[in-house]
């Protein structure tokens, strides 16, 4: 045993090798898990290997948390409503760099790691690229060496499980919690209480000056945090990730329930469990939205509260709060805590307002991730000042701090002031969160260069005119250990062969690759690379789903949350096209594709259900018709999540990023397909453009209208019919679809869908349609040169690394928070 300086004992730092790792393994299936090797399951070596492991992360654990705390330096705190972390053994077990060692000690055992890795169930901890990007992110600072703690909900169900039956979502319960979570560990010394409702009242004046307000809540709940590890690259450092479980305060009414009234007894333990069972509830009733508001404010004052107890804990002065932590917002569900952290400044640590408000605009900082105005949060006032009557107070004060800042400029117009204020009063007066977000910090970050520019023209317009210096760019990244080196390691191995190892480190080495996209032999290793991922895609779909797929075809993916701006029925309507096209003129040289889709859609969101059932019907009827057989197949992946990404991003040829130009943030698989070799087909929107403008005109296939050129159309008296009737390939598909040629059960299931691009089409679908077949067309052409799609491809993954994480991350650090790394 070592001592450390306070004269305990500590334990020897855990080995690495093989044999070690074995003999530790069978340790813990005897004693933690209680079975012999002989008798063990599959789960039961899960659950042993990751013990083993765990031990190892704590080591370092521990190292980082005493660093940070012997440093004093400025920490990072990471609020977001999603971590989309998906399994953590493979990601763990490659970034402490023992995989060779623990696939070893497992055949060893007559084990096999990868058959074991896929037992894990993905944490359900989010639903789309806000959450994976938070993911990444936490992954990255660990990696570069930010001191950062995530804070989130531990979410017992998830946002839901999607099954397909008949064609259509079904939402079942994600119950990834069932047998407990080896990953966590609960720190109850550091549980926070929470209120909601209830009243606020004030001290007595003296003298004229009004007195202390004291909120006493009527309902109170118990934050209890779980604690995960997220490890960096080579083990250096390991961060973590503290996610929120609601406790009633009694857990049974035993009154209630001794007079027989059993479930009224469980009242408040139900109404506490409700916060953290089920990620964005569907808010189409006020109860959901209630419901949603309080898991908001939930996890956003316990994770606020605990920042400000380590501060003191560690600094003392709270008055330094701002020089020593640095809050991010992860898009606008957490802005609420900037109302807050003033409530606690002012009302438990005796801040006057005007210092409190300096201090937390100093503090915060916040990432948007919408140009959609109708998708940044707002509350109805009634509903907020019910649920938060004293954050409805500062949310008045702080409005009336920043109006008076407003009619002090004679630059700002009188409909600007109504756009500024942190109410909307156009319609039902709500609190605009956005607008709370953004004068609550003193950076405002887009995800990309076009995100960025259009904030400032558009959403913020506004507020950017009076906080000229706020906004800025910080270009979104993925972790190249997951999604290159961990998914990937056929493609790792072959670009290690032939650049070195550096790019693991620097991922931006990637560019060495450059030099051999013209190599005839690196070209045809590369191909083979691909086709062994679509092989292994391919056995992976037989059994996943029952599909069969030929790995020859090209791979045409579009994986991504169901949206309407997504434009996933864009691409379906251009496989209703491709098919009457196969089928009409089966003498031409066809391309043979695979198409394939996967994506949620949210419970409440009728369009996106209908296109998951329209995507299903199409395949029903292209798969089963023998003119298209080897030439056209259209799969429908159910439950997407990251473990079935990591299976389609290599696998993938071409990658569809084909959102409604100006309408998508940034995109993060745009960055993993281009990583893993694949070919963009997309429009000038999001990262796209930057991706563009990193691999070269020549190695991305871009259609459509630009995001100046949608908006131009929309005011111009753009007439979709017109469009429709001046292209016949487009007519005969929409007509199609529209009548029940897909749906002959029921012919009309589709005619609300299509009148939408009928009639006026907000998306652009059928306006963009042509420019999309005509890329497609193109695509086909290059798919037959296999020299040029080689090229294409290589130059895509040489090209790829400045989309890394670790670069978001170091710019953020220096440009937002201000630490030093």
């Amino acid at each position: 045993m070592n001592q450390q300086q306070d004269g305990l004992p500590r334990p020897e730092p855990r080995k690495f090798d093989a044999e070690i790792l074995s003999k530790e393994i069978v340790e813990r299936l005897t004693y933690r898990v209680g079975k012999d090797a002989a008798n063990a399951h599959k789960h039961d070596w899960l659950h042993a290997v990751i013990l083993v492991i765990r031990d190892r992360i704590i080591d370092a654990w521990i190292r980082t948390k005493k660093e940070f705390h012997d440093d004093k330096g400025k920490r990072v705190y990471y609020l977001s409503l999603e971590f989309l972390i998906g399994r953590l053994m493979r990601d763990a077990v490659s970034n402490m760099e023992m995989l060779d060692q623990m696939q070893e000690a497992l055949a060893s055992l007559g084990a096999d790691l990868d058959v074991v890795a896929e037992l894990e169930p993905d944490a359900a901890l989010g639903n789309g690229g806000l959450g994976r990007l938070a993911a990444c992110f936490m992954e990255s600072m660990a990696t570069v060496g930010v001191p950062a703690y995530g804070y989130g909900i531990r979410y017992v169900n998830g946002m839901f499980r999607q099954e397909i039956s008949d064609g259509w979502q079904v939402e079942l319960p994600e119950t990834w919690l069932a047998h407990g979570n080896p990953w966590e560990f609960e720190r109850r010394e550091c549980s926070y209480e929470i209120g909601f409702a209830g009243k606020v009242e004030a001290a007595e004046q003296t003298l004229g000056t009004p007195g202390k307000m004291t909120w006493s809540p009527q309902e109170r709940v118990v934050a209890t945090p779980y604690d995960t590890p997220i490890v960096g690259w080579r083990g250096n450092q390991v961060n973590t990730l503290r996610l929120w479980s609601a406790q009633p305060i009694d857990p049974i009414l035993l009154d209630k329930f001794n007079a027989g009234e059993h479930q009224g007894a469980l009242r408040e333990s139900n109404r506490a469990s409700s916060l953290t069972r089920v990620l964005y509830p569907a808010d189409s009733s006020i109860a959901g939205q209630s419901l949603r508001l309080r898991q908001e404010y939930f996890f956003t004052s316990a994770s606020i509260q605990d920042i400000v107890r380590r501060h003191i804990q560690d600094f003392g002065d709270i008055k330094t709060l701002h020089e020593r932590a640095s809050i991010q917002l992860n898009d606008t569900h957490p802005a609420v805590g900037v109302a807050e952290l003033v409530r606690l400044l002012v009302d438990e640590h005796d801040v006057e307002f005007e210092e409190a408000w300096d201090i937390a605009r100093k503090t915060f900082s916040y990432t948007n991730h919408t140009l959609l105005p109708e998708a940044l949060e707002s509350w109805p006032v009634p509903l907020f000042e019910r649920l938060l009557p004293r954050h409805m107070q500062l949310v008045y004060a702080i409005n009336a701090h920043i109006l008076k800042q407003v009619r002090k400029s004679e630059k700002i117009s009188e409909e600007a002031v109504s756009a500024i204020s942190l109410i909307d009063e156009s319609g039902e007066r709500r609190v605009r969160m956005g607008n709370l977000a953004f004068v609550g910090s003193h950076k405002v970050n887009g995800v990309s260069a076009l995100h960025t520019d259009l904030m400032k023209q558009t959403v913020f317009k506004d507020l950017h005119s009076l906080y000229p210096e706020r906004i800025n760019n910080k270009t979104n990244g993925v972790t190249f250990r997951r999604w290159l080196m961990q998914c990937n390691s056929e493609l790792t191995h072959l670009i290690e062969d032939a650049i070195g190892p550096a790019f693991k480190d620097d991922a931006e080495r990637l560019a060495d690759l450059n030099k051999f996209a013209d190599d005839a032999a690196f070209q045809e290793q590369f191909l083979a690379v691909k086709f062994k991922k679509k092989e292994q895609l391919t056995t992976h779909l037989r059994d996943y789903c029952g599909v069969r797929i030929d790995p020859n075809a090209m791979f045409d993916i579009q994986i991504k949350r169901i949206h309407e701006y997504k434009r996933q029925l864009l691409n379906i309507v251009h496989a209703v096209a491709l098919y009457d096209q196969i089928r009409s003129h089966p003498e031409k040289d066809w391309a043979p594709r695979v198409k394939i889709f996967g994506g949620k859609a949210a419970s409440s969101y009728h369009n996106a259900k209908l296109t998951i059932k329209l995507a299903n019907d199409v395949a029903q009827v292209i798969n089963q018709d023998p003119a298209v057989q080897g030439l056209l197949k259209v799969v429908f992946v159910p439950n997407y999540n990251v473990s079935q990404a990591e299976w389609l991003f290599p696998a993938a040829d071409l990658s569809e990023q084909i959102s409604t130009a100006g309408m998508e943030a940034s995109g993060t698989g745009n960055m993993k397909f281009q990583v893993n070799g694949a070919i963009t087909i997309g429009t000038l929107d999001g990262a796209n453009v930057e991706i563009k403008e990193h691999v070269g005109d020549d190695n991305i296939v871009i259609f459509g209208m630009d995001a100046d050129e949608v908006t131009a159309r929309r005011a111009g008296g753009y007439n979709p019919r017109d469009v429709i009737e001046g292209s016949p390939e487009l007519k005969q598909a929409l007509t199609a679809i529209q009548t029940g040629t897909f749906s002959p059960d029921d012919p009309f299931r589709y005619q609300g869908l299509i009148d939408g691009i009928v009639e006026h089409d907000w998306f652009m679908v059928a306006a963009d349609f042509g420019s999309y077949a005509n890329a497609q067309r193109h695509v086909d052409e290059i798919w037959k040169d296999k020299k040029t799609w080689a090229r294409m491809a290589i130059k895509n993954t040489a090209n790829a690394g400045f989309f890394s994480s670790d670069r978001t991350i170091r710019q953020y650090a220096e440009d937002i928070w201000k630490v030093g790394l």
